[in-house]
């Protein structure tokens, strides 16, 4: 029977949390969205991801659930794009290996296209930063502040978190685009929802809790560079008309 919800996790070098992850999401569609599976996206790891990933899925036979692994790390954009194109039911959703956002939050971003009013939803921690319970470090948390204000004024996008990694799409508006996107690390999330917004999808930005994770990977000034150059990329893409193929009907 073809799920109603599939669930990427794009995890790299995540084996100290994947499994905690895991068996929070399985208990909790076990219990709300028992015609779910669960797509573990391993991005080139160097340690026991993979294996820690599929023992957590020991006691869990309800959900279907397995672990997708190439050997070279291609980055999140590109392990979030492989989960997605492997997702099979018409709503996926992408959530941090971390859980940042918590899993209970799931019903406000799939309600909404279950239910046609949206073709993609997103997680936010700039509408409401009550919901936040532990903030990010000062520097890192104004850093994301100009970040998103930057990609307004270079994209149009009318957001002011394109960056919370919690999102949710229907599938048979978006698959067909993510054959043009381009960016395959942290500045894919930009991509997603300008290529999404250009192609006429209706796109919401949600608020949703959130918690810091001291443990993130994230590398203030090596990453600030590197998505700012890829927010460029997509400016350039946009008017050589790279994202103007396979329009969804």
């Amino acid at each position: 029977m073809k799920p109603e919800l599939s669930i990427v996790i794009p995890a790299f070098n995540e084996e100290d949390r994947v499994g905690g992850t895991i068996r929070q999401i399985l208990g909790y569609l076990e219990l709300h969205l028992p015609s779910s599976e669960l797509i573990v996206v391993d991005d080139g790891s160097s340690d026991a991801t993979a294996s820690a990933s599929e023992a957590a899925f020991y006691g869990h036979d309800q959900i279907p659930a397995r672990v997708i692994r190439y050997e070279e790390n291609r980055g999140k954009g590109y392990a979030v794009k492989t989960g997605l194109m492997a997702a099979e039911a018409d709503i996926a959703l992408f959530s941090d290996a971390d859980l940042s956002t918590p899993i209970e939050e799931l019903p406000k971003l799939i309600d909404p296209i279950m239910a046609g009013e949206f073709d993609v939803t997103f997680g936010s921690r700039a509408l409401d930063r009550s919901l936040i319970g532990t903030h990010q470090p000062w520097r890192r948390e104004q850093g994301g502040k100009v970040f998103n204000l930057v990609v307004r004024l270079m994209t149009g996008l009318p957001f002011w978190d394109t960056q919370c990694g919690f999102k949710a799409f229907r599938m048979t508006k978006f698959r067909p685009l993510l054959d043009v996107m381009q960016i395959d690390r942290f500045g894919f999330d930009v991509e997603f929802l300008y290529v999404a917004d250009l192609h006429g999808l209706r796109l919401s930005e949600i608020p949703v809790r959130w918690n810091n994770d001291d443990r993130s990977k994230v590398n203030v000034l090596r990453d600030s560079i590197r998505m700012f150059d890829e927010v460029r990329q997509i400016r350039r893409n946009a008017r050589k008309g790279i994202y103007e193929n396979d329009r969804p009907t």
